[in-house]
């Protein structure tokens, strides 16, 4: 039975046999196999060709020396200060004489070819193969994680591959993908390698996106957008609460990361993952898309999905459909125009697009799979009122 995300996927592939993991490059169906690999270097152009050289470590691009030989990490939130041979919460980043070095830079765990909608991105370029890139680790703690067997542990202990941000590139044109997705963990912790594979991407032309908690500081946001088309930020709630006993952060952060993303006009969809008794209360669902109509825009796709028990909620039920259609109410009657609700497949409505003047249905999908599509130059056919997105 095909899982219900990809987050599903990887989990039953990880729990099985492990053999899917161990190979360090991951697709549905699909392995990719391992390419020429060459160094990046740390600053100015990338190379036009590939050695067998191995990659050499990267310099952190966001960080203070201080006294000591200790350095302030200043890519998140945290601003970690990491004494020497140290390495900050997020486990990838060491100290090493006063230097800060990336543990994953061209080390990807994973790379895994899927339609563009299970980022979710559901208004760029429909139906199109995408390449998702991650690593291992994150940022953040969250006890509801999907995918923990890799964003809770560190370097040594997941299996990886070497591979230059041009070889990422050749895999996706090879394999006929339009875009590169960072995703899976959190990708601000491999920050200079998918920046490196960004300006990669784009000098071939493809699409480039990530998915994000959205706890990066907002200089090195500023200048990874230079060369993003589009981001998925997980809105993980509407409460400080939820954010500090659930995740060990802070919302305003969060929040600060989807204004700098919105006035950069970067495409941008949102993900509330409802989990019953934390974030499902229909007053924090209103006060969120309040929030997101006033602040952010009407026109950002917000989508609900379904929380499964996993990791260290496992006490918790499923998250019932009628709550993710409540919810899905909620953000209408406060102005939203394009509402989502996934991880349920099947789901009449749920992951199609309609006009939000007139009500026509412009997208069919089942699940990931688009069935039609009747945009017109990024037009609703019948009212002509024109849909947010990145279109053909």
């Amino acid at each position: 039975m095909e899982p219900t995300n990809r987050r599903e996927f990887l989990r039953k592939a990880f729990l099985g046999t492990g053999a899917v993991l161990s190979l360090g490059c991951l697709a549905p169906g699909n392995i990719l196999h391992p390419e020429p690999r060459s160094p990046i270097p740390g600053s100015g152009s990338l190379p036009k060709h590939d050695s067998m050289k191995k990659l050499s470590p990267r310099e952190a691009m966001y960080y203070t020396r201080l006294d000591r030989n200790r350095v302030r990490c200043d890519l998140c939130y945290r601003k970690c200060i990491i004494p020497e041979n140290g390495t900050g919460f997020c486990r990838v980043r060491e100290n090493t004489g006063g230097k800060l070095y990336s543990l994953v830079y061209g080390n990807a765990a994973g790379l895994q070819i899927d339609p563009i909608e299970m980022e979710p991105m559901y208004h760029m370029l429909p139906g199109h193969s995408n390449l998702c890139v991650y690593t291992a680790s994150c940022n953040f703690r969250c006890k509801h994680c999907h995918n923990w067997h890799i964003s809770q542990r560190g370097p040594s202990q997941i299996t990886a591959r070497q591979h230059s941000a041009r070889d990422i590139v050749r895999m996706a044109k090879r394999r006929g993908c339009r875009s590169i997705s960072h995703s899976i963990n959190e990708p601000t912790v491999f920050y200079e390698y998918m920046y490196d594979i960004a300006r990669a991407a784009k000098e071939e032309g493809l699409l480039t996106l990530f998915h994000t908690n959205g706890y990066i500081s907002p200089e090195p946001l500023r200048d990874v957008l230079h060369y993003m088309d589009g981001v998925t930020v997980d809105l993980k709630a509407f409460s400080e609460g939820f954010y500090t006993d659930i995740s060990m952060a802070s919302l305003e952060p969060v929040l600060e990361t989807l204004q700098i993303i919105r006035e950069n006009n970067v495409h941008l969809e949102i993900v509330h993952l409802v989990i019953p008794t934390l974030n499902d209360s229909v007053e924090e669902i209103g006060k969120m898309s309040k929030w997101i109509s006033k602040n952010i825009g009407r026109d950002i796709p917000l989508h609900f999905n379904r929380f499964s028990p996993m990791y260290q909620l496992t006490n918790l039920p499923p998250t019932p459909v009628r709550t993710l259609e409540a919810a899905a109410d909620t953000a209408r009657r406060n102005g939203l125009r394009y509402i989502y609700i996934g991880n349920v497949p099947g789901h009449k409505t749920g992951y199609s697009t309609h006009c939000p003047s007139c009500g026509k249905l412009l997208i069919r999908r089942t699940h990931f799979t688009v069935e039609s599509n009747e945009l017109k130059n990024g037009r609703c056919g019948t009212c002509e009122t024109e849909i947010y997105g990145i279109w053909e």
